[in-house]
């Protein structure tokens, strides 16, 4: 074996090393919040019995107030659709529990991990998510949203 041999098998077994536990811990399903009851309260944010309420006055939540904007909350991902419509959807993505987004332009619900899409209802528009996400109703009274 030469010194380049040795030099290049170094690099790669490092590097292999290196990536694997990150690789590995991308890919591990997490136990979905969205599922447990909501814990956290406060002024700004909080529950009552099962629901959570939003005060959109809260810096907090002041993103939902323009059409597109989207805050995570509890294990649920909240958006403002447009017109005053309002979704709410599990933010653990059904594949392998990745944290999903949303694109306003796309009005879907991208998962960054394995390309997984969901549609504003939660369904699945594309693999390889196996189920759709958990849709919760929101309703708005004055400044404040109930989910759940």
């Amino acid at each position: 074996m030469t010194r380049r041999d040795l030099i290049q098998k170094i690099v790669v077994g490092g590097t292999i090393i290196l990536i694997t536990p990150a690789i590995l811990s991308s890919c591990t399903k997490e136990t979905d919040p969205a599922t447990m009851p909501p814990s956290s309260t406060g002024p700004t944010g909080g529950t009552t019995g099962s629901k959570i309420t939003l005060d959109l006055t809260s810096n907090t939540f002041s993103s939902l107030n323009t059409s597109g904007g989207s805050v995570v909350t509890q294990g649920i991902i909240v958006v403002n659709t447009g017109n005053g419509n309002f979704v709410a959807l599990s933010s653990i993505c059904t594949h392998q529990g990745c944290t999903i987004g949303y694109s306003p332009s796309a009005n879907n619900f991208p998962c960054p991990c394995h390309g997984s899409v969901f549609s504003t209802s939660g369904s699945v528009l594309n693999g390889p998510a196996p189920t759709a996400v958990k849709s919760y109703p929101v309703s708005q009274t004055g400044n404040i949203l109930t989910i759940g």
